[in-house]
C-alpha cells in the first residue's frame, strides 16, 4: 500500500503535534500534572467565544489568541491555588478548568444567538482535513497545508525553551526547595512551562483535537517513565515512543477506515501495556534466575 502526499502531510502533522506535546508531557508527568491539557481543552471555552464575538469572525488567528489567552489564565489560577491555597494539583486543575468551562457555558447559553459560537472549531479538529487548508504564494506554488508550518513554528519554539531551560526545568521538576534555596526562579519556570502547555494545545486543537493533545501529553511520557531513569533518556524514548504510535495509528486507520485520531489514541494504549507487561515478564524471568542460582 503506498501513501499519497495527503497522507504524508497528515503523518507529519501529526507528529509535529506529538513531539512539542510529549516533550513538555515529560516534565509534567514529573510534576504529576499529566491532566493538565484536558483542563486547557475546556478552559479555552471563555476565549473562543470572546474572540468570536467582539471580532465576528472564525478566522484561526483571532480564535487563537482568545483560546490562548483563556487557557494561559486558567494555567496562571492552577498555579496560584496549587501554591498560594496549598491545594494539591489535581485539585487546583479540577477547580480552575470547571470554572473557566463553566463561564463559557455561561457565555455561550446567554448570548449564543449574537455570537453563533460552536467549540468544534478549535476543539474537535479533524486531522484528516489538515491538507485542504493550503498555502500559496503570489505565482500560485502551493506550500502545503497551513496548519503544518503553524505546527512546526510551534515545535521549533518548544524545543527551543526546553533546551534553553532545560536545567532549570529539571531541577524544578525534582527539587524546587533546593532549586529556590539557590535564587534560582521556580516560580518562572513553572509560569512559563505552563504557558507553553497552554500555546501547545491550543496551537493544536484545531488540527488534531483535544483528544490527541491530551494523549500525546500523557501517553508518552507515560510510557517513556516506565523504562527510563533519566530525564534525556526519558524524553527521547517518549519522542520515539510518540512517533510509533503516529505511524501504526494512522496505518491501522486507512486499513479499517476508522478515526484517525483514535486509531492513534488506541495504538498508545496498547503501547503501553505492551511495554508495562513486557517489563514485568523480563522482572520475574530475572528474579526466577536469581532463584535457581541461588538454589545451586
Amino acid at each position: 500500500m503506498s501513501m499519497g502526499i495527503d497522507d504524508i502531510w497528515i503523518f507529519a502533522c501529526a507528529c509535529l503535534v506529538a513531539i512539542p506535546c510529549t516533550i513538555l508531557g515529560c516534565f509534567l508527568v514529573l510534576r504529576n500534572m499529566s491532566m493538565i491539557g484536558d483542563a486547557i481543552g475546556h478552559a479555552v471555552l471563555p476565549g473562543i467565544f470572546c474572540a468570536y464575538y467582539f471580532y465576528h469572525s472564525k478566522a484561526t488567528f483571532p480564535v487563537l489568541i482568545g483560546a490562548s489567552l483563556s487557557g494561559l489564565a486558567a494555567t496562571f489560577l492552577i498555579q496560584w491555588i496549587h501554591k498560594k491555597v496549598k491545594l494539591q494539583s489535581d485539585a487546583s486543575i479540577g477547580i480552575s478548568y470547571t470554572l473557566f468551562f463553566a463561564i463559557g457555558v455561561i457565555l455561550v447559553s446567554a448570548f449564543g444567538a449574537q455570537a453563533d459560537i460552536d467549540q468544534d472549531c478549535i476543539l474537535h479538529g479533524e486531522i484528516a482535513q489538515i491538507p485542504l487548508d493550503t498555502l500559496s504564494l503570489n505565482d500560485g506554488f502551493s506550500l502545503g497545508p497551513r496548519q503544518f508550518w503553524m505546527l512546526l513554528g510551534n515545535t521549533l519554539l518548544v524545543v527551543a525553551f526546553c533546551l534553553l531551560g532545560y536545567r532549570a526545568l529539571w531541577s524544578t521538576s525534582f527539587d524546587e526547595h533546593f532549586i529556590k534555596s539557590i535564587g534560582i526562579g521556580v516560580l518562572f519556570w513553572q509560569f512559563s512551562l505552563m504557558g507553553m502547555v497552554s500555546l501547545t494545545s491550543v496551537v493544536s486543537f484545531e488540527s488534531v483535537g483535544a483528544i490527541l493533545v491530551i494523549v500525546f501529553l500523557v501517553g508518552p511520557a507515560s510510557t517513556a517513565y516506565l523504562i527510563a531513569k533519566q530525564l534525556n533518556k526519558m524524553i527521547w524514548w517518549s519522542i520515539l515512543f510518540a512517533i510509533h504510535a503516529c505511524f501504526w495509528g494512522y496505518l491501522a486507520a486507512i486499513l479499517f477506515d476508522g478515526s484517525i485520531a483514535g486509531s492513534i489514541a488506541t495504538t498508545m494504549g496498547i503501547q503501553f501495556f505492551v511495554v508495562f507487561f513486557f517489563l514485568k515478564w523480563a522482572q520475574n524471568s530475572s528474579n526466577k534466575s536469581l532463584d535457581l542460582q541461588d538454589y545451586e
